[in-house]
């Protein structure tokens, strides 16, 4: 039995961006995918796209939506992971794309599933290209993937994209989102899923393919300033002030090389 990948679309007001996600969830060779799209009450046509997107592809797809009220973003993402059956869940949210059509198949071969196994690798990794709002390929993701993702390697800054971030269902039930933060959850949720995968010994796998196509202005961006502090918070609670104030003064100094 191959693994079954839950890909989770969060959508509120989408309609200008969410039908290129879906249609690259649509074109996947893989035959397992469970896609939850979890709408916060659409006032726009969303509901209408991914009327037609089911009508289209549930044969293909388990094709779930939620509709209802939701406290943000980041709780969303919750009702998300627990209404998740897949063994793998990832976030794909309007606007993000997979790379290309076997990226969903590439993962599964790299998984190595064993039906009844209880050490299949707690996170499957990659890398990101960012993209325009035609989706066009703009560049590689500046931040690039650790070779060994380990507990301390976010101390650097999200090296991995949250989007480009697989991680088993059973694992991710036991960490849902931080809801005290508004926009940087996804950054404290990839910490905490990492330190849980490592203390029970279990491994992570840089897959070292591309694996998303990511959209140049997500929430985060738009929210830039109020997302640098609660990341200074996060990385504060797992890696101290002084790592901290050290690691964010090499920012600065990276940041100056790049221009």
């Amino acid at each position: 039995m191959k693994p079954l990948f839950t890909i989770a679309t969060v959508t509120y007001n989408a309609e200008a961006t969410l039908g290129r996600t879906l249609k690259s969830v649509a074109s996947q060779d893989y035959d397992r995918i469970e896609h939850l799209i979890i709408d916060g009450c659409s006032k726009d046509h969303t509901l209408s796209l991914v009327q037609r997107y089911v009508e289209e592809n549930q044969a293909r797809h388990n094709i779930r939506l939620v509709c209802e009220p939701d406290s943000g973003l980041y709780d969303a993402m919750n009702k998300a992971i627990l209404a998740a059956t897949g063994d793998y869940i990832v976030f794909l949210n309007a606007g993000d794309c997979l790379h290309s059509t076997d990226t969903i198949s590439a993962l599964a071969q790299q998984a190595g599933w064993v039906k009844g196994s209880h050490r299949h690798p707690a996170i499957l990794y990659g890398d990101t290209h960012i993209v325009d709002d035609e989706g066009n390929f703009l560049r590689r993701r500046r931040l690039t993937p650790p070779e060994v993702l380990t507990t301390d390697s976010f101390s650097n800054g999200m090296l991995v994209c949250h989007q480009s971030f697989y991680v088993r269902t059973d694992i991710a039930k036991q960490e849902l989102y931080n809801l005290d933060y508004l926009f940087s959850a996804d950054f404290d949720w990839c910490i905490r899923i990492i330190r849980r995968a490592t203390r029970r010994r279990i491994r992570i796998v840089n897959t070292h393919l591309v694996l998303t196509d990511y959209l140049n202005e997500g929430m985060t961006t738009q929210n830039h300033q109020a997302s640098l502090k609660e990341r200074f918070r996060i990385m504060v609670h797992y890696y101290g002030w002084l790592t901290t104030l050290f690691k964010h003064f090499w920012f600065i100094i990276r940041a100056v090389i790049k221009k």
